[in-house]
C-alpha cells in the first residue's frame, strides 16, 4: 500500500490516497474506512463556563448538545459573513475541537480574546489528533493506530468526493470571505445547517443569518457540479464560473467520484437559473441544485422542476 501525499492546498502533507481512491470511497459509504486527519489542529475548551461561553459567541446552540456527540459551529462578523469555523467534542469536562489547518493559533487566540470573565481555559492540544472511522473522534496521538486499525484506510480524495457529492461545503475551501450561511444549507426546522440555529438567542451576526432566512433569497446558492470530465482537465479551487462570458460565481473543491465523475461545489449568484451550464476555465459544468434559489421562511418541501428536492413556496 503507497500512500500518495497532497502536495499543495489546505491538506498539503496528509494522505491524499493509499493507492486506490475509488475503492477507498466505496469502502467510507459502507462504513468500513478510517481517515487519520490528523493534519488538522486540535485544541480544548475547560472550565464550567465552556458550553455557556461558545453558546455565547458561535451559531451553534451548545445548551443542547449531548456528551460525546461531533457538533459543528461557526462564528461570524456584524454582517453574517462566517470568520471561522470548528468542530469538537464535548466529554462533560473538556470541549475537545478542530478547525482548518492554518487556522488554529488565531481561534484560539480570538476564543481567548472573547472570554472575559469566563471561567474557561482555551489552548492548542497538539498531542491530540482527529481521526474519522464510524464517527469523529479526538483521541489521543499514540492511539491513532489503534484506532483505524482493521479498517480501509481512505485518504482526503475520498472525503471529498462523498461530501460533495452528499453538498456539503468546506468553510474556506467552498467559500469565500463574502459568504454568509445562509447560502449553503436549506432550512430544516430551526436549523440552517449543522450549526446554524434559527431560534438560539443572539450572537454575532445573528441579525443577517435571521433576517435573511426570513425574507429569502440569499444573494448566492451553493450548487453541485458535474464537471465535463473529456478535456482531462480538472479546474482549480476559486477558478471563475462564467455563464456567457459573464463571472456568476466561483468553484469550489473539486473530485472524482466512484459513480458520479468529476464533480465539485460552487457557490453561484442566486438569479442565475438552474438549468445553465457554467463554464469553468473551459470546462462545462451543468448545476445541480442544493440551495433553492428562492429559499427563505415561507418555503415547503417540493422539487424544482427537473431538479432534485428542496423547498417551494405554496
Amino acid at each position: 500500500m503507497t500512500a500518495v501525499l497532497n502536495s499543495a492546498g489546505p491538506d498539503a502533507g496528509a494522505v491524499w490516497h493509499y493507492g486506490d481512491p475509488l475503492g477507498e470511497q466505496r469502502a467510507a459509504e459502507r462504513g468500513e474506512a478510517g481517515m487519520d486527519l490528523s493534519h488538522r489542529p486540535t485544541f480544548r475548551i475547560t472550565g464550567p463556563d465552556r458550553l455557556t461561553f461558545l453558546h455565547a459567541i458561535t451559531s451553534q446552540d451548545f445548551r443542547a448538545i449531548t456528551p460525546g456527540e461531533h457538533v459543528t459551529a461557526f462564528m461570524l462578523d456584524h454582517t453574517g459573513r462566517i470568520l471561522a469555523a470548528f468542530g469538537g467534542i464535548d466529554d462533560g469536562e473538556t470541549f475537545w475541537a478542530h478547525t482548518e489547518p492554518g487556522r488554529g493559533e488565531a481561534l484560539v487566540a480570538e476564543f481567548n480574546r472573547l472570554r472575559f470573565a469566563s471561567k474557561i481555559e482555551v489552548e492548542l492540544a497538539p498531542e491530540r489528533a482527529l481521526v474519522a472511522t464510524d464517527a469523529m473522534r479526538i483521541i489521543p496521538r499514540e492511539q491513532i493506530p489503534d484506532a483505524l486499525a482493521g479498517r480501509v484506510l481512505a485518504g482526503t480524495w475520498a472525503m471529498d468526493a462523498l461530501r460533495i457529492a452528499a453538498g456539503h461545503p468546506r468553510i474556506f475551501v467552498d467559500t469565500d470571505e463574502a459568504t454568509i450561511p445562509n447560502e449553503l444549507f436549506m432550512p430544516d426546522g430551526d436549523r440552517l445547517g449543522m450549526g446554524v440555529h434559527l431560534k438560539k438567542g443572539c450572537y454575532r451576526g445573528q441579525e443577517t443569518v435571521g433576517r435573511t432566512f426570513t425574507m429569502g433569497r440569499p444573494p448566492r446558492r451553493l450548487t453541485r457540479l458535474h464537471l465535463d470530465g473529456s478535456t482531462g482537465e480538472i479546474p482549480d479551487v476559486g477558478t471563475p464560473l462564467t455563464a456567457s462570458g459573464v463571472v456568476v460565481g466561483r468553484l469550489g473543491q473539486t473530485a472524482i467520484h466512484h459513480e458520479l465523475g468529476p464533480i465539485a461545489l460552487g457557490l453561484v449568484k442566486r438569479n442565475v437559473p438552474v438549468d445553465t451550464t457554467l463554464d469553468a476555465a473551459g470546462v462545462a459544468a451543468s448545476q445541480e441544485v442544493i440551495v433553492d434559489p428562492e429559499v427563505g421562511l415561507h418555503f415547503r418541501p417540493g422539487p424544482l422542476p427537473g431538479e432534485v428536492p428542496g423547498r417551494r413556496l405554496k
